[in-house]
């Protein structure tokens, strides 16, 4: 299964269309409409390109395309800087990188892990494609629980959509679960032939009725910073800002460090959490 880039450079097309208002580009709104947003003349005239030219290239069917033509459909589109790179991915799918054989499992550098364990008062853990947890700290597995989960469970998305205590660990879910298909996305128009990717979509949509829905969305976002809310079952609730760094050398692998302001009520809770976690079992 491809996560098709076949049908995507339409739908992503149409979906942005859909969301701009003819007044706001300067065109006349008043009249009948079929659908919302702009229509594809409209887009075309407005980017200088033929209607013929346009209905191809939103069909998937077109010649190899511009950066000057993409950058012109972007701005009447009003596609921020993620939005305008996704487009020129899924525009040439034949660039990308293939994996229909499936990618290798992904490693973790030593001097990675090794970075992880001197953050002692930050949770951090590595993603890797598909949003995998590939490494993690002792705080960030007190906080998340990595170690205790299987490992094919290690995965935010599975843990977002079919956790069934998603729900509760995140207080902010709706946001939560907006972001996390917005990154997945941008990792599918990155690897089209990710096999794997292409089986973690399949079973988020079967089993997540709300992926369904945020996946058809075509909503496209960098994991960059930010904050999170997060109900942890021993100490409360953590208010974490976090930072996103792309390791250097691994393109696919990211770097994700909670970094809760010293004194604040979070990082006490932290501190406590990680006494608990040092703690013997008895």
């Amino acid at each position: 299964m491809d996560i098709s880039l076949t049908g995507e450079l339409g739908d992503f097309l149409r979906s942005r269309r859909a969301r701009i208002r003819p007044e706001e580009v300067g065109l006349p709104g008043h009249g009948r409409r079929r659908v919302p947003g702009l229509r594809r003349e409209e887009v075309a005239q407005l980017a200088g390109v033929s209607v013929d030219y346009y209905i191809r290239l939103e069909q998937g069917r077109g010649p190899s395309v511009s950066d000057a033509v993409l950058d012109a459909i972007g701005r009447v589109l009003r596609l921020d800087d993620t939005e305008q790179q996704y487009l020129r991915t899924v525009a040439r799918p034949a660039a990308l990188r293939t994996a229909a054989a499936g990618p290798a499992p992904q490693r973790v550098r030593p001097g990675l892990r090794l970075l992880l364990d001197t953050m002692e008062k930050a949770p951090a853990f590595v993603l890797g494609r598909r949003m995998d947890v590939l490494a993690w700290n002792a705080l960030g597995d007190a906080v998340a629980g990595f170690s205790q989960m299987p490992a094919e469970e290690r995965n935010m998305p599975r843990q977002v959509f079919l956790n069934p205590q998603a729900h509760e660990l995140y207080p902010d879910w709706p946001a939560v679960a907006a972001e996390t298909v917005a990154y997945l996305r941008l990792d599918a128009g990155n690897h089209p032939r990710d096999k794997r990717l292409a089986t973690l979509v399949g079973e988020l949509s079967l089993g997540s009725e709300d992926f369904r829905r945020l996946w058809a969305d075509h909503q496209v976002k960098e994991k960059t910073y930010g904050a999170k809310r997060m109900r942890h079952p021993v100490v409360g609730e953590l208010t974490m800002p976090y930072e996103t760094l792309t390791v250097t050398g691994e393109p696919d692998q990211m770097l994700v460090v909670y970094t809760p302001e010293p004194g604040s009520r979070t990082a006490e809770r932290l501190t406590l959490l990680a006494s608990w976690a040092a703690s013997p079992a008895v």
